[in-house]
């Protein structure tokens, strides 16, 4: 069973990754508006796999006996100044939720719960792929700067991208 401080922290956290689904869906939005078909693609996929994080907590609270308290999610930007605005932004973005994850395991050493700390390690590798993720499509729009080929071709990179159901959801939803 979750204490309650756990509980509520984990709540928290399953109210940040509704608001990074919803983030992630606005930025795919604004990618769409300006002509940028495959960076909304993968915006869209951030929206799905925000959206798992999300439910992988659920789940858990669940599995724990715990209670889910889901509650309204804060609006989030629908505008940004440049495809690189939009990527810096999703990298900062994904700095804070790494910041919240080692906040939330730190609470879970402090409350000596063995079993949430080794369901969060799975989030802590996670948020190293996706700020690494982010840093890399930052680099190569730098790179390009304004090369118009260059970032049609980025677009079309990123297009391609694929959703895959992380592990710990195999066969939960």
């Amino acid at each position: 069973m979750l204490n309650k401080k756990i509980e509520e922290a984990i709540n928290a956290q399953i109210n940040a990754e509704m608001w990074s689904a919803y983030l992630y869906l606005s930025m795919a939005a604004h990618c769409h508006a300006i002509g940028q078909p495959g960076m909304a693609k993968w915006f869209e996929v951030q929206f799905k796999e925000e959206q798992d994080h999300a439910k992988i907590l659920f789940n858990y609270v669940i599995s724990r006996n715990g209670n889910v308290t889901l509650k309204p999610i804060d609006a989030v930007p629908t505008e940004w100044n440049s495809i690189l605005d939009v990527f810096e932004s999703t990298l900062a973005h994904e700095q804070k939720v790494t910041a919240m994850i080692n906040n939330l395991f730190a609470l879970t050493t402090q409350e000596n719960d063995y079993a949430t700390q080794s369901m969060l390690k799975w989030f802590i590798d996670e948020q190293v792929e996706e700020e690494e993720n982010a840093q890399t499509i930052i680099d190569n729009i730098k790179m390009i700067k304004d090369n118009g080929y260059g970032i049609y071709m980025l677009d079309k990179e990123l297009g391609a991208r694929t959703y895959t159901q992380p592990s710990p959801l195999a066969g939960s939803i």
